[in-house]
Order: C-alpha cells, then sequence, then structure tokens
C-alpha cells in the first residue's frame, strides 16, 4: 500500500508553531481511512453493510516535532488481525526534514452491528474483509 502524504497545515500549530500532538491521531486516522480505500474497502461501504468501526485504544510516541508547511509521509501496516479485533501500526516521518521519524504509533479497533451494537466476527461476518486483511498481514 502506498503511504499516506499530507502537507502540515498552520492551522494544526500551537502556540509554540509546531504541530499539536492531538492532529497526530488526526492524521492517523487519515492515514487509515485511506489505506481502507486503498484496499476497496472505504469506511463508507462499511457503513452501508451495517458496520460501525469503534477505535478501541490509540497511542503515540512523539520523537520529533513537525512545523507548520512540512510535508510529512505515514506509513501503516497491519500488526495484529484476530476474529474480533485488529491493530495498526503508523510510522510518521517528516520529508522536510530529511525523513526522520517525527512519531509512531498504534489504533486497535473492532467493528459493531450499527443495529445490535454488538462485536462482529469478521471471519463470520465480514469473509471477504477478513481475507484481505489475513493477506495484508502474511505480506508484512
Amino acid at each position: 500500500m502506498e503511504p499516506y502524504i499530507i502537507k502540515a497545515r498552520y492551522y494544526e500549530t500551537d502556540q509554540m508553531g509546531i504541530i499539536h500532538h492531538a492532529n497526530y491521531i488526526r492524521w492517523m486516522e487519515e492515514a487509515r481511512i485511506d489505506l481502507m480505500n486503498q484496499m476497496g474497502y472505504p469506511y463508507r461501504r462499511f457503513e452501508e453493510m451495517g458496520y460501525l468501526s469503534l477505535v478501541l485504544h490509540a497511542e503515540c510516541e512523539y520523537k520529533k516535532s513537525v512545523k507548520f508547511d512540512d510535508e510529512v509521509k505515514i506509513v501503516v501496516s497491519l500488526q495484529e488481525f484476530g476474529r474480533l479485533k485488529f491493530t495498526l501500526k503508523y510510522e510518521i516521518y517528516n520529508m522536510s526534514q530529511g525523513g526522520v521519524l517525527s512519531a509512531r504509533g498504534t489504533t486497535r479497533h473492532c467493528f459493531l452491528n450499527s443495529k445490535t451494537g454488538l462485536p462482529v466476527l469478521m471471519d463470520k461476518e465480514m469473509k471477504e474483509f477478513s481475507e484481505t486483511m489475513e493477506k495484508m498481514l502474511k505480506a508484512d
């Protein structure tokens, strides 16, 4: 999959002129949505199928600051995949500073049935998606 590329926007900066820490989590979400699109599974498709994606956990370790107008590359990879949950890993590189690792993080997710609110067994209810994720895990 192709990395997600963005330019750090001015409104994302804090009083010190660097990107506010909360925006890294937003960037991870944007990169995750982009990854799903590249896989052929836009988030809208899940909603139309009657599923909601739930973020169970998110963390980010900050290494080096990003500033306004820096070009950022986010590499997303599948770290774990099970019947109920999956975990994505993110590496955020500042290409304007020679590709230095600026942050790394993870998010853990599950799907819920939008009508019942119950967790979805992906290998049973989302078989095609589950198979795609298994292939992705083996490829990494």
